[in-house]
């Protein structure tokens, strides 16, 4: 046993366990406190390593291990970045971010030669490189705006692409200044320099989602992804290193390489998310504070002025872009502040450049002391200006986000009609829960959720134990994969005469909107379509997805939609429109449409009424008897989403009889939906169901014949002459 008079409390503190116990404190209680003041919870965080830092009250050092769990938040910053990014945006606004990328590496590049050379006297040499510092930004005020679910906006979209190329700019100077400083600037220092980044950037944006596909593909344990998503992560800034730039550039296109592959309403993004929110990120802004040295900055003039001078240039320059991006691209004011905000704050490259640059020896002076490429004066300053600017960004920051996610979510309210969609997962086999699961999850936007039921329906003939454990273990498995994204389902088990009465009760009785029905790979029933399927089809008037799928939902790579000819007659034509559009783009998967040309237009009428309208492609095809010929079309990871019609309506023909035996014979390597659109049900159209189940209809059937019978006879002993009315039936009929 360890006596608490062996434990030393000396500062600064050495006990492992006392210091990690300290910084998670810090990291609980920071935001809280300073929260009530109104101050972010980023500054509260860097404020509090002043406090507890090695220049504060000495409680803890800037030792290996803040480093390490600083580093690891730093890369976790860049990485979120390009993970949460929206993809179809993005590519939108590439040319916007390049252009911003220009402005806010130039104008401050600019404003910084010009105060280094002629304000604090440096050579040109030293000011370009002391220019560079605040050319560059560290998006360290991008949770906040995530935290406010504004991170699709194409301000932020724009600000984190022109991040990627200021930094790399930035670095890029450095290098540059670096080998100039040493000698070593030739035809062979490009050379190499040229080649190591196109084989970085191959390797990251070509390789790296081959190996990822490959894994996901094979390996479902949400422990093991984590991991491997973890090791990608540092395994991109370790190559970046070694193509010679920072490590927050490999981060950054380490999270666009793993985009499409992890969904944004997906647990391992929300696994991802909560560790970097709770542990790495905290760490890394502590470690920030611990860098600042009060003392050090108000005793020291020179230190001081360059402070003042770095600040002056990136409020100035940072701003000043912000305004250039505003005039250019038509945003409003709040947009203008997240974008001033977000390429403010001053950390990760501004502190990779001052240290390679102090730690760059030009010669020595008379006295025997170093003349270093940037001296303590711009190390003193920088940190400085570290400490404004990120306070000055966070501030920016908050104060936007509210506002743009205040007005989302006024006209979103104004546009989301009072009938909620409500969603019903039935499932029927082991193999198929997890699919179906991730399936109904891309079917919301990350504003606003359908509800959602998962349903299991137990036969009474079957009712014994294992059928019991199987369904609560199917259960289990589909809450505990919601939980894992923070999202809420229902469980359902209900007991029934047959499954297809089951779900056709507890779809009338939560007034299901959409129903999403996993068929296994076994082909063991009838067809993999099933009996249930088509009886669930002959009494709903709910739009019906059948999925059948052969790989998980993130390693697809494509969807193809073909569209029966006269969908567009159908009621439920815009709301299957609509939900495919919200997959896709919750995906980040690209969307192929065969289709007639007037299908076409009313596909893009309702693609462009939808606040962040998709880049589709379309393919014109009219022809149901071709439909084999798609089986050729179709990529190995695409995701076939065929839309037809229920038999005896608008738009069906004879032709789509065959479409369930043609899926499951020419198209079982494919994961496939096939999707039956909202439609009127009349009970002149429905099919009976299966004899040996019985149906409603057959319910109702008895029932009038009953009732015909016992009416007659009433009828008879009442009539005086006792002959049978022969109204009797009619009046009957109506009466019931």
């Amino acid at each position: 046993m360890t006596l608490i008079t062996a434990l030393d409390f000396s500062l600064p503190l050495t006990n492992p366990v006392i210091i990690f116990s300290l910084v998670l404190f810090i990291i609980l209680f920071a935001p809280i406190l300073l929260n009530r003041i109104k101050i972010p919870h980023i500054i509260g965080l860097i404020i509090a390593g002043v406090i507890v830092g090695p220049y504060g009250f000495n409680l803890l050092l800037r030792d290996s291990s803040i480093v390490l769990f600083g580093t690891v938040g730093l890369l976790y910053i860049m990485f979120l970045a390009g993970l949460e990014i929206d993809l179809v945006e993005f590519n939108k606004n590439k040319f916007r971010s390049m252009l911003f990328g220009m402005y806010t590496f130039c104008l401050p590049m600019i404003l910084g030669i010009v105060g280094g050379y002629y304000i604090l006297g440096y050579s040109m040499t030293t000011s370009i490189l002391f220019a560079s510092m605040m050319a560059s930004h560290t998006l360290l005020a991008y949770p906040i705006a995530s935290r406010y679910g504004i991170n699709t906006d194409p301000s932020v979209t724009i600000t984190i692409g022109g991040t990627m190329i200021t930094d790399i700019l930035a670095l890029l100077v450095l290098a540059v200044i670096v080998g100039m400083s040493q000698g070593e600037i030739g035809s062979s220092f490009w050379l190499n320099l040229s080649i190591s980044m196109v084989l970085f950037g191959l390797t990251v944006i070509f390789i790296f989602p081959l190996i990822a596909r490959w894994f996901f593909k094979h390996y479902e344990d949400s422990i093991g992804q984590y991991i491997f998503v973890l090791a990608m992560v540092f395994l991109g800034g370790f190559l970046a290193e070694v193509a010679g730039i920072e490590a927050i550039v490999g981060a950054f296109l380490t999270g666009l390489a793993l985009n499409k592959f992890i969904p944004h309403n997906s647990a391992l993004m929300n696994r991802i998310g909560f560790v970097g929110n709770a542990i790495f990120i905290p760490f890394f802004l502590v470690g920030v504070g611990m860098l600042v040295n009060v003392k050090v900055l108000f005793s020291s003039l020179g230190g001081l002025k360059v402070g003042l001078v770095m600040i002056a240039v990136v409020l100035l320059g940072k701003i000043g872009a912000a305004w250039l991006a505003q005039k250019s691209f038509g945003f409003n004011r709040d947009q203008r502040r997240i974008i001033g905000g977000l390429s403010m704050a001053q950390a990760a490259a501004t502190l990779a450049v001052i240290l390679v640059g102090y730690n760059v020896i030009l010669g020595e002076a008379p006295d025997g002391t170093p003349i270093r490429l940037l001296n303590e004066d711009v190390l003193n300053g920088s940190i400085l200006t570290i400490l404004v600017t990120c306070t000055v960004s966070s501030l920016m920051v908050e104060r936007a986000s509210k506002n743009i996610a205040e007005a989302e979510l006024s006209a979103t309210t104004e546009e989301i009609p009072e009938d909620k969609d409500k969603v019903l997962i039935c499932f029927d086999e082991p193999d198929t829960v997890s699919d179906l699961v991730d399936l109904a999850l891309m079917m919301n936007t990350r504003k606003e959720a359908p509800e959602r039921f998962a349903l299991h329906v137990v036969e009474e003939q079957n009712d014994d134990e294992s059928k019991r454990k199987e369904s609560e273990k199917m259960m289990k498995t589909a809450l505990e994969q919601a939980a894992g994204s923070d999202t809420v389902i229902t469980p359902i088990i209900r007991y029934d005469q047959s499954v297809s009465k089951g779900i056709l009760y507890t779809i009338k009785e939560h007034l299901i909107t959409d129903i999403i029905i996993g068929v296994t790979q076994s082909g063991s029933k009838k067809s993999q379509i099933g009996l249930t399927t088509d009886q669930i089809l002959s009494h709903t008037e709910q739009t019906v997805f059948v999925h059948h799928s052969v790989q998980p939902f993130n390693t697809l790579a494509r969807i193809v939609v073909v569209v029966n000819k006269h969908a567009e007659w159908e009621e439920g034509f815009s709301h299957w429109v609509t939900k495919v559009l919200t997959i896709s783009r919750e995906s980040g998967l690209p969307l192929v449409v065969y289709c007639n040309s007037t299908i076409q237009n009313a596909v893009e009428v309702i693609n462009q009424a939808t606040a962040k309208p998709l880049t589709l492609t379309f393919e014109n095809w009219d022809d149901w008897d071709d439909f084999l010929i798609l089986s050729r079309e179709l990529q190995p990871n695409d995701l076939f989403i065929v839309a037809i019609s229920r038999p005896g309506y608008s738009s069906y023909h004879s032709k789509l009889s065959k479409t369930a035996y043609y899926l499951n014979k020419y198209f079982a390597k494919f994961s496939y939906i096939l999707l039956y659109p909202q439609q009127k049900a009349t009970y002149s159209k429905l099919t009976d169901l299966h004899q040996e189940e019985g149906t409603i209809l057959d319910v109702f059937s008895e029932g009038r014949k009953v009732a015909e019978k016992t009416g007659n006879l009433i009828g008879n002993l009442f009539r005086k002459d006792g002959s049978k009315d022969p109204g009797n039936h009619r009046d009957t009929e109506s009466n019931n």
